[in-house]
């Protein structure tokens, strides 16, 4: 069993729940396995409320399918020629998931612009390209710094400067390094960090039982590490039952 700092805190004893699913798991419920009503709370609602709001109707982030909730569902419905009833049915989250992953209703949803690609480089850190911003280079050096520390189950929340990190703390730890987070979250945490939907250069993907980043076209992921053990990859991973978060202006 991994030896835990006594100085570890609140948030890092929620973290030990957290971050040990494999890749393509949730801890939850994922969206479209039930018909989703009016007072109805769970990670599932969660989800939604970020979709309807990479959709283009802006909704908080708060587990319970409420009066707001259900009106931008109904909005939602009549756009796309569903019935309009604030039921979300398994129909609407086929509906809904589609119209986000093509782009969003362009009614409501301006597409950030394409920006640089980071470099995957032999020896597994990453190279930023030269038009990122500061705080995405300090980002990314952050994530180099730790990318083959190993994996360590609260790792990170004790502490900033740990001899490992899990998936939480990774992401906590470079988003702390670039002025961009003051304490540490666990991956729950993460599912209403900043603002909905995806970043110009950065983008976190969290449900409450992992979390990782995509960092300008890299992602940043404890689960499924390359062979010589870093963080950084080039292939994708499904969204699927993750919210999707990005901090403003980036």
């Amino acid at each position: 069993m991994v030896r835990i700092s006594v100085r570890l805190s609140a948030v890092a004893l929620a973290a030990v729940a957290a971050c040990v699913l494999p890749a393509g798991a949730s801890a939850a419920a994922h969206l479209g396995e039930r018909s989703i009503h009016y007072g109805n709370r769970g990670h599932d609602v969660r989800v939604l409320q970020d979709y309807l709001t990479q959709y283009g109707l802006d909704t908080p982030v708060t587990g319970f399918y409420g009066k707001e909730t259900r009106a931008n569902v109904k909005h939602f419905e009549g756009d796309e020629g569903l019935t309009v009833n604030g039921i979300f049915s398994k129909r609407d989250s086929k509906v809904l998931r589609s119209a986000v992953e093509t782009g969003g209703s362009a009614r409501y949803v301006d597409t950030p612009a394409p920006v640089g690609k980071a470099r995957l480089n032999p020896d597994g850190t990453a190279t930023a390209p030269s038009d990122a911003p500061p705080e995405v280079q300090e980002v990314i050096e952050a994530g180099n710094r730790i990318a083959k520390k190993p994996y360590v189950y609260g790792g990170g929340h004790g502490t900033w400067n740990d001899r490992g990190y899990d998936c939480s703390g990774s992401v906590s730890y470079v988003l702390h390094a670039a002025g961009l987070l003051h304490t540490s979250l666990t991956s729950g945490g993460f599912e209403s960090f900043g603002s909905a939907g995806r970043g110009q250069w950065m983008t976190i993907y969290a449900n409450g039982g992992h979390v990782y980043m995509k960092i300008a076209g890299l992602r940043f992921d404890t689960s499924g590490q390359s062979a010589d053990g870093s963080r950084w990859h080039t292939s994708p991973r499904p969204s699927s039952g993750y919210v999707i978060r990005h901090i403003n202006g980036f």
